[in-house]
């Protein structure tokens, strides 16, 4: 191991996912893709090529592999838009930490979070292997929210019906999100967790005639799009300047894909996995109830690469809930809890005299306003709905109406 850091590398028997190993249902049983993609084109490239065709001077650039967002400056479709985030230093969260703090802001996706990528990617390569159809495919999944709601914009678009399972613990404004992009959601019991929802899916695709599970926790094209676009994105913008990744562990697709192309790019590149402290199975302990929504599934997906980290940091999820309110008011970033969770790693991790004057990444995977009605803004919420009259300020709207706000 590379003399700059020792760690231990924490590797445990652990509990399959309730997918694994089964046939017929989502993409599992193929192949990863990702040891072949290679030479892969940045978008810095692209927009290099795209501003130099517009002058009367010559310019070539090449590219021999995919880019994340399309050159035209209008889309032909929202599922163009996906990727290409921008990332931006916590100053103020990582004054004094020895280390730069760099954030990866998925929360800027077109549905602002992560899984925005992986919704078109199963997809667009069910679709080209022929397994799905628009108008004859019913597509179902399993999801904690983020997942479905990358799933819900992209079929819509698409055109096929979706069915989701979730968790009745997850946010009302993830139900909410979901039905507006015409989904169908199905709400399971809290207490199972993740598996409630894996094994309700797997029933409702056997009632359906020409359902489809896309299976994120298995499906290779989940870590295959972070290896082709967030990897590369995070290698370019940092002119290859990273040293460490921290991420959050759902589905494990974003730790895996991401991580595995920075240290094929650079090998002394650490890579630091986060999960809740309250079901913390990645560490060799059990699945249990928590708070940080999108992490922690309570089993170890067939995605994930446990090989790929170098540390787990284990974050209790209250201290995942303060931190992404620091976020908010330190640093102007409005986030998810796991963001929180994300952050209290990368800070622990920078703590480490090792680390002094490095670049450590950290991956926001989601956009703050789908909690509005979780734990983390509910003492907000009692202070605003309490405000009396007399606080309040009187506006007059365009047809002269007067009211209070």
């Amino acid at each position: 191991m590379n003399a700059m850091l020792h760690m231990t590398r924490m590797h445990t028997q652990m509990n399959p996912s309730p997918l694994a190993g089964m046939r017929g249902v989502g993409s599992g049983r193929q192949s990863s893709p990702l040891s072949s993609l290679k030479n892969l084109g940045t978008r810095r490239q692209q927009y290099v090529a795209a501003a130099s065709s517009t002058t009367n001077e010559s310019s070539t650039v090449s590219s021999s592999g995919p880019v994340t967002k399309k050159t035209q400056k209008i889309a032909s479709s929202i599922t163009d838009l996906v990727g290409d985030t921008p990332m931006v230093n916590l100053n103020r969260i990582g004054a004094g930490c020895g280390a730069t703090l760099i954030a990866k802001l998925e929360s800027m996706e077109p549905c602002c979070s992560v899984k925005d990528r992986i919704g078109r990617n199963m997809i667009e390569e069910a679709e080209k292997k022929g397994i799905i159809e628009p108008g004859k495919t019913t597509l179902v999944e399993p999801t904690s929210g983020n997942t479905g709601i990358g799933l819900a914009f992209v079929a819509a678009a698409k055109g096929y019906d979706l069915i989701l399972t979730m968790p009745a613990s997850m946010s009302l404004e993830r139900r909410v999100l979901l039905q507006a992009f015409g989904a169908k959601l199905v709400l399971t019991d809290p207490a199972k967790g993740m598996k409630g929802a894996v094994a309700r899916a797997v029933d409702i695709a056997a009632e359906t005639e020409n359902a489809y599970i896309l299976q994120q926790f298995e499906n290779p094209a989940n870590a295959a799009i972070h290896y082709e676009t967030t990897g590369p994105e995070i290698w370019n913008d940092t002119n290859g300047e990273v040293d460490v990744l921290v991420s959050g562990v759902g589905t494990g697709g974003t730790i895996t894909g991401t991580g595995r192309y920075l240290k094929e790019k650079k090998t002394s590149v650490k890579v630091v996995a986060v999960e809740p402290e309250e079901s913390a199975v990645l560490s060799g302990g059990g699945p249990g109830p928590h708070k940080i929504q999108g992490i922690g599934a309570g089993f170890v997906p067939g995605v994930l690469d446990t090989k790929i980290y170098d540390e787990i940091v284990k974050v209790p999820s209250d201290a995942a809930v303060e931190m992404a309110k620091r976020l908010a008011t330190e640093e102007g970033l409005l986030v998810g809890i796991s963001s929180g969770a994300a952050v209290c790693a990368a800070l622990e991790v920078a703590s480490k005299k090792e680390y002094k004057g490095k670049n450590i990444v950290v991956v926001i995977p989601s956009f703050g306003e789908r909690y509005l009605s979780s734990v983390l803004f509910s003492s907000i919420a009692e202070e605003m709905a309490s405000l009396g009259v007399e606080e309040k300020i009187k506006v007059r709207d365009e047809a002269g109406r007067e009211f209070f706000v």
